[in-house]
């Protein structure tokens, strides 16, 4: 298997490389140059596997040569064995044929753990057979970042540094990448929103000189084995609910694109998925994409479910190249054109976007009345971002024949206060948990400036100034 970049012009590589390089040095995503698919008979015979093994069965044409059978079989086995809940992503009913897909029963109690816990097996094991050290740099809008910290926390080889928004994300959140001691650590709080996050860690990979000075690898929904991870629960839940005998529609929260391409993925792998539908808070650039045929980005505007408080979703390259024919340089010039502000989509390539996804947007009220809806009726709490997918799966449900599984993204404890205002009731933090977030926070506050960044990150990479 080989991946090529969605600009065209950067090396093609190996899994192992596409996975350590996460961007690619032209500015683009690395996806693969063909995409493997999988007979309605061996869909079929995923029924009854354990996750482990699905996962197994799912990713492994994904990841060619890069490791043994046996290699990756336990790197999947010790991932997902941290998980609190036997069938690792659960489904709840929540209605006649209306399903939520629990992805929080991991570490962090968020679905970034469901591919973060695989990445840090996959990178301790290539790096163990090298020696090499590489410098961890993500973006967070609050939960990735703390992912990757439980993923890495203390492995040798790796220093890692997480950017987010100072301010705009929960006070859980906060301190999950703030109260570790591990001194391969380091939690920096940028001044601006996850937008200025990323486009700083675009910087910082852009600049080739300084990327390979301190061993630069990407751990953000960039990196195409976070995409792929997400990819085995679209298949675990669709088996389980009659897939491939008959279509199964998935609703997703999403604001930086790539939970929503991995179902995209599953798709082209022919997984039968009826709709997939994007679900929008308030900074709902997504959602207007389809509406209009216009790609632009406005202002983010901070809601109650802060990890969807995007504007810039860079997973959405990764689907222009689909759109696009795979061509490349057109991928490259839309993306320059979204620099300066947007772009219009051509007539084909927007006839194809509203044939494979359906989108709706959730207001703040919305989302309220969604949480209180979903406690009303079932007695369950859920987060705010489930609740923007509780919402547009309400207002784009279809054929109430298939059945529409709603992709829950986080613990309702992570966000105790918009839960509690919505229900009055407030969730209790996992004391595992509790425990872990009691201790002081270590925290560095860092200007919207990759100057200053590149200094702080080399220096605690202790790697001399790089230029």
């Amino acid at each position: 298997m080989r991946y090529v970049s969605t600009r065209g012009s950067a090396p093609v590589l190996g899994f192992e490389e596409a996975m350590l390089a996460g961007l690619a040095r032209d500015g683009g995503l690395y996806v693969p140059e063909t995409w493997p698919t999988m007979s309605a008979a061996e869909i079929a015979a995923l029924a009854g596997l354990t996750y482990e093994e699905t996962a197994f069965r799912v990713m492994r044409p994904f990841v060619g040569d890069a490791f043994s059978d046996d290699e990756f079989r336990g790197i999947i086995a010790r991932a997902y064995g941290r998980f609190d809940h036997a069938a690792r992503v659960p489904l709840v009913q929540t209605g006649p044929n209306d399903w939520l897909l629990e992805l929080f029963h991991g570490p962090t109690l968020a679905f970034k753990d469901v591919a973060m816990q695989l990445i840090g097996g996959m990178f301790e094991t290539s790096l163990a057979r090298t020696g090499k050290r590489i410098t961890i740099v993500g973006a967070t809008s609050g939960d990735t970042g703390s992912a990757a910290i439980e993923a890495f926390r203390g492995k040798e080889g790796v220093e890692v540094f997480i950017l987010f928004p100072d301010g705009r994300v929960s006070d859980v959140q906060r301190r999950q990448m703030t109260t570790p001691v591990e001194a391969n650590v380091h939690a920096l709080a940028i001044a601006g929103d996850f937008d200025d996050a990323q486009a700083r860690l675009k910087d910082l990979f852009n600049d080739h000189a300084f990327r390979d000075g301190v061993g630069l690898a990407g751990v953000n929904s960039i990196n195409w084995a976070r995409v792929l991870a997400q990819v085995v629960y679209y298949f675990t839940a669709a088996v389980a609910l009659g897939a491939p005998h008959r279509p199964v529609s998935f609703t997703v929260p999403t604001g930086n694109f790539g939970d929503i391409f991995a179902g995209h993925v599953a798709r082209r792998m022919g997984l039968p998925i009826g709709r997939l539908v994007i679900a929008t808070n308030q900074n709902d650039i997504l959602h207007r994409t389809l509406e209009t045929g216009e790609h632009r980005r406005g202002s983010v505007e901070p809601s109650i479910s802060p990890s969807m408080d995007i504007q810039v979703s860079s997973n959405f390259e990764r689907l222009l190249f689909e759109l696009y024919d795979r061509e490349g340089p057109a991928v490259a010039e839309l993306m320059g054109e979204l620099g300066k502000g947007g772009f219009a989509l051509s007539q084909g390539a927007l006839g194809r976007l509203r044939a494979e996804f359906d989108s709706a947007r959730a207001s703040e009220a919305e989302t309220t009345a969604a949480i209180a809806e979903a406690y009303r009726a079932t007695g369950m709490l859920v987060c705010p971002h489930t609740a923007v997918g509780l919402h547009a799966a309400k207002v784009r449900r279809g054929d109430p024949a298939v059945p529409m599984v709603v992709l829950a993204t986080a613990h309702p404890a992570k966000f105790p206060d918009a839960v509690e205002a919505a229900t009055g009731r407030r969730p209790d933090l996992p004391e595992r948990l509790a425990e872990a977030l009691s201790g002081p926070e270590r925290v560095e506050k860092v200007a919207n400036d990759v100057a200053a960044l590149q200094a702080l990150i080399a220096r605690g990479a202790g790697v001399e100034a790089v230029r």
